[in-house]
């Protein structure tokens, strides 16, 4: 860890001059300088000092930042055995949203899903499909999507000759 770099960003985003720094630190500005570049390092009573100008604590300072995975590659994809559905981000069962590929044969359909809280989105990637909400039927062909509330059982079904696949959107997550 840069300590210098990461109490320069710090310092710049506290709209603080080297010198202000310094000052309201009781240290120097030769030594704000020498330390942002690396060039020195304080004692843990004048880093909580300089913490505690910029309004951090050495816990907050020190902890880590973990980069967010945004980049899921197929061999990431967790199939359910016996169906055509696909997780494609592991663990987004703890997320506020669940995508999946869902993929049908001809006249195969989803499991009916009983009414719950969230909104469904899907965009129909090939294919054909019927999607059931309640007593209400829509057909969709490829290109196509569609978007509800999830407080009626409802459900797809592949109604063409050539096998469907939809990319389908839950939030909050339920498959």
């Amino acid at each position: 860890m840069k300590i210098g770099e990461k109490i320069r960003k710090l310092r710049i985003a506290n709209d603080l001059t080297q010198e202000e720094l310094a000052s309201r630190a009781g240290l120097t500005k030769g030594y704000i300088s020498q330390l942002e570049r690396d060039l020195t390092y304080p004692s843990i009573v004048t880093l909580k000092d300089i913490l505690d100008v910029l309004g951090t604590d050495l816990a907050t300072f020190f902890k880590e930042e973990t980069a967010e995975r945004v980049v899921f590659r197929k061999e990431d994809r967790q199939k359910i055995e016996g169906s055509g559905i696909e997780f494609l981000i592991p663990g987004s069962g703890q997320k506020t949203m669940e995508p999946v590929l869902v993929t049908l044969k001809p006249g195969e359909k989803t499991t009916p899903d009983a009414p719950h809280e969230g909104e469904e989105f899907g965009f129909v990637l090939k294919g054909v499909v019927k999607l059931w909400i309640g007593a209400r039927a829509e057909k969709l062909r490829q290109g196509e999507c569609f978007y509800f509330r999830a407080d009626k059982r409802h459900f797809v079904e592949n109604v063409g000759r050539s096998m469907a696949q939809i990319l389908w959107v839950v939030s909050p997550p339920t498959f």
